[in-house]
Formats: structure tokens, sequence, C-alpha cells
């Protein structure tokens, strides 16, 4: 680890009152720089690709694309950057998905201020981090016998990465078309995924996967 320069963060959070907040927050301490910033993923790959931030702090709940889903295209524009999951949702199907998907610490926001310094200096290090906050909701969780997971979660968590990126577009109201031309694949190829998630989700419209995906944390409203 460089102790010569300071840790670059990169926030990418869709409420823009937030992103202020946590930057003025990171500003005050030593040894953090606020390289960047954004509100959805897909517009700001090129920029992290060109900073490549030491860490990016990710909500999971924004529009068209969720934090969890935008990991491999954030490990794809940077790969050494580590990413640290910052969000309300502290169950575990978002914490066994965010892990699952490369994420290197799991942060709530509501969690005390001081939390995101230890968390951005200890996945900056090599480790992992999980809030306590988190981690307690999670223990409680077990002995309660409740997973976190229904039903639906199970489907949910059946869509392989590509599925999930169709899932977001269609659920907010994406057509077809559409979908194919932002993810770079043949009309058919769209529907094809459009099929097999109606299917496996058990639903028959772009509505109820609209509904499943805010019910799911992984749309805003």
């Amino acid at each position: 680890m460089d102790s010569s320069r300071p840790i670059g963060v990169y926030l990418i959070d869709d409420q823009a009152m937030l992103r202020a907040g946590f930057k003025s927050l990171l500003c005050e301490v030593d040894g953090l720089e606020v390289v960047g910033e954004s509100s959805e993923v897909r517009g700001c790959l090129e920029e992290i690709e060109k900073v490549r931030p030491d860490v990016i702090l990710l909500d999971i709940t924004m529009p068209e694309l969720s934090g969890i889903d935008a990991i491999p295209l954030l490990r794809k524009a940077s790969a050494r950057s580590r990413i640290i999951m910052l969000t309300h949702h502290e169950g575990q199907t978002f914490v066994d998905q965010a892990l699952k998907a490369g994420a290197d610490g799991y942060l709530s926001k509501d969690s005390d201020p001081a939390e995101l310094r230890l968390a951005i200096q200890a996945v900056f290090r090599g480790d992992a981090y999980i809030s306590p906050k988190v981690s307690s909701g999670l223990i409680n969780q077990a002995r309660g016998g409740d997973s976190g997971t229904g039903s639906q979660g199970v489907g949910i968590a059946s869509l392989t990465p590509r599925e999930r990126e169709v899932f977001q577009l269609l659920a907010v109201g994406k057509s077809n078309k559409e979908v194919a031309f932002q993810l770079g694949m043949s009309l058919s190829t769209a529907k094809k995924h459009r099929e097999n998630l109606q299917r496996k989700l058990r639903v028959g419209s772009a509505a109820e996967l609209a509904r499943i995906a805010i019910r799911e944390g992984l749309l805003s409203t």
C-alpha cells in the first residue's frame, strides 16, 4: 500500500444529495480523496477506466442497472479498484449476492460516519469489510431461521448476469428493441432472454417485472 498518496474514492449513487453528503464527509478525512462521482454506472465506465480509483462506493438500488449487477462492468473497467456496497439494504440476500458478484465490502448507510473511513482503509489494504450493523442483522436472521430469501428471491438468484441486465431494463419499461440496442445483442436474443425471465420469475408483463424489481430492492421508485 502506497502511503505517500491519498486513497482515491469514486462515488456512485443516484441520489445527488447523498453523494454530496458522502463527498463532504470524505473530504474531511486525511488520506482520502474523492476522484469522481456519478448517478449511474454505464455513463461513468469510461471515467472509471481512466481514473482507476482505489475504492468505489456503490449503491445497490439505482435506475436501469442495480449496483450488484454493475460489479462485473466496474471490474472490467478497473480490475484493481476495490468495491464497497454502500446501501440501506441489510438483508442476507443482498449481502450474499453482492459478495458473490465480487464486492470487497458491505456497509450500511445507517452506519456511524467514522465507519466509512475504516471500511475504505480495510478494503484498500486488501481485507474484506462487512459493517457490524449488517453482520448483527445476519446473526439475528440466522437465529430466527429467516434467511431473508423467499420463493421469489430464489427466482432472482437463479438469473444469469445477462438476464439480470435484461431484467433491469425491462423493469423500467424498455422494449425488446431498446434492450437489444443498449446491450449490444440481436433482437431475437433479447426476446429469448425475456422469455427466460418470464418463465423463471413466473410473470407475464413488464409491470410485473417492475413490481418484483422494486420489491427486491433492485429498482428505485
